[in-house]
């Protein structure tokens, strides 16, 4: 069998820092873990090729040779899976289809035509497609029927399929599953509230895999709650940084985590030991009344600031995600935010409109009492920039200038360099262990383009705007005071080239879609 993985295009959104990327001298931020993973999981006799369509399309001679097609997507990809699946089916190929996207809506628009349905987590469901295509079946839905697998089994992904030279960061998985109930997270409803996690000399293994294909740098761990089981994450931990020293740190790692993160100083020394540079928190909001109403109860146990600095003194760099849209959410909520970013220093605050994931408790809840938006063309989910996909309980409109605003604030040049040289004071000064840490920004630097994105790095922002002086003045300091930090500092002040350009594309995409809901919905949008 001659297996053909396609991974479809991301639209432009806040984590894909293509300006950014580009100027590391990459194409993409990470690779498609879950293809790999899916390589790894069939026979290994049969044959395959991977295609990232966020590096390069597929091309002719690829169609002709499959025997199979199999894609992954999340929600936030339908568009390009559809435009994927038909291409498949034009050259005539049979087509399986897995991920989050298809395992929560399987009968989707988008998945029209598709051969095979792979549902849940490939660990059960992959032997089922590989008994069907044994046994000559030409289509066939497979589920593991609520069943989660014990990933401890699962193999190494097939990280020799990947073009390691495309990719800005690698990425690994511990855990699956989450032990929180947030009402929006589609996370429980996918894996489960169980966190189930792979061993310590799988992880490494992963990892030496990695370091063999002569890859170093940064690698991006993608549990959605990397901490949610505190006892296995420990035994990781010790483990991980023996292997980091023995290997002279090889790599440098960032997350996701809860914020509970900050009352737990063991985890927090383990993972600034093992060389983890950064973590993303979903904070949501400032608004204590508004998680409690999204059941984000793990958020309002301590003071969100005091979390914030905990985690930031111990060297971890806070990335942070920001929601607008709760119910019962009250004007100026998008103020609050900026706030309360500019206040804990976060350089990298992703704010977002809430939509209703499928399946979620959300999205039942809003079923049930008829808020749901059944508006596919103008409201899908998963896009930061997309409005609501439901009746909100404050216009519409308020939000959607709330939001623009928001992100025009933090995001204008100035601003944004000086919080993140604020936040550069604060960082690592409680650190036991100074470690200077080379696999962010430097590790990128081995290329003629990525010397040449650093060049157009220092011209943009060290020539051409009006915030020149204060760049020159803030990366002296840093070089001069905190030399400890200055590969973070570095990628921080990179970012910025992305974010410059998404602020425009907030703005016009937002704007746009209000336009079209003045038009259709005149009765949510409000002033």
């Amino acid at each position: 069998m001659r297996v053909l993985l396609v991974y479809p295009r991301f639209p432009q959104t806040f984590w894909s820092f293509d300006r950014a990327v580009s100027l590391m001298g990459h194409r993409v931020l990470l690779p498609p873990l879950g293809l790999i993973t899916v390589a790894a999981l069939l026979p290994q006799s049969w044959e395959f090729r991977l295609v990232d369509c966020n590096a390069r399309q597929v091309e002719e001679a690829e169609w002709q040779w499959a025997d199979l097609v199999i894609l992954s997507a999340m929600v936030v990809q339908k568009r390009d899976l559809a435009q994927q699946i038909g291409l498949a089916k034009q050259h005539g190929r049979p087509v399986a289809v897995g991920g989050p996207f298809a395992t929560s809506t399987p009968d989707a628009a988008e998945l029209a035509g598709v051969d095979y349905l792979v549902l849940d987590e490939g660990e059960i469901t992959l032997p089922l497609l590989v008994e069907a295509l044994q046994q000559g079946q030409r289509q066939g839905r497979f589920t593991a029927a609520g069943e989660k697998p014990d990933i401890s089994t699962s193999p190494i992904p097939r990280f020799d399929l990947l073009d390691l030279n495309a990719y800005a960061m690698m990425a690994v998985q511990f855990s699956r599953g989450c032990p929180f109930q947030c009402e929006f997270c589609d996370i429980i409803v996918l894996y489960g509230r169980k966190p189930r996690t792979k061993t310590p000399d799988q992880m490494i293994a992963e990892l030496a895999a990695i370091q063999q294909l002569n890859w170093r740098g940064e690698v991006f761990l993608v549990d959605d709650n990397f901490i949610g089981n505190k006892r296995n994450v420990k035994r990781l931990l010790i483990e991980l940084a023996a292997w980091q020293r023995r290997e002279s740190f090889p790599f440098s790692f960032s997350t996701e985590a809860s914020i509970d993160l900050a009352s737990d100083g063991e985890l927090l020394n383990l993972m600034t030991d093992s060389g983890f540079n950064r973590v993303f928190l979903g904070i949501e909001t400032p608004d204590s009344a508004s998680l409690a109403s999204a059941s984000k109860h793990q958020n309002t146990r301590s003071p969100l600031l005091e979390a914030v600095d905990t985690i930031t003194a111990k060297g971890l760099l806070v990335m942070a995600g920001f929601i607008l849209g709760f119910d019962g959410e009250t004007a100026g909520a998008g103020q609050r935010i900026v706030d309360f970013v500019n206040q804990s220093g976060i350089p990298l605050a992703m704010v977002g409109i809430l939509q209703a994931l499928p399946n979620t408790a959300l999205w039942h809840r809003l079923d049930r009492e008829q808020r749901l938006l059944r508006v596919d063309t103008e409201f899908d989910a998963g896009i930061q920039t997309n409005l609501l996909n439901f009746v909100p309980t404050r216009p519409m409109a308020e939000i959607a200038h709330e939001f623009i605003e928001a992100f025009d604030e933090l995001y204008e040049p100035s601003n944004y360099l000086k919080r993140i040289h604020y936040y550069s004071t604060k960082l690592g000064s409680q650190q036991r262990q100074i470690r200077p840490s080379f696999q962010g920004f430097f590790a990128h630097l081995k290329s003629p383009a990525a010397l040449a994105g650093v060049l157009t790095l220092f011209w943009n922002q060290g020539v051409r705007r009006n915030s020149r002086w204060l760049f020159w003045r803030y990366l002296l300091e840093t070089i001069v005071q905190r030399p400890q930090v200055l590969d973070q500092y570095l990628w921080m002040a990179v970012l910025n080239e992305h974010f410059l350009e998404y602020r425009s594309v907030v703005r016009q995409q937002v704007s746009s879609q209000l336009d079209w809901s003045r038009s259709h919905l005149p009765e949510l949008v409000g002033a």
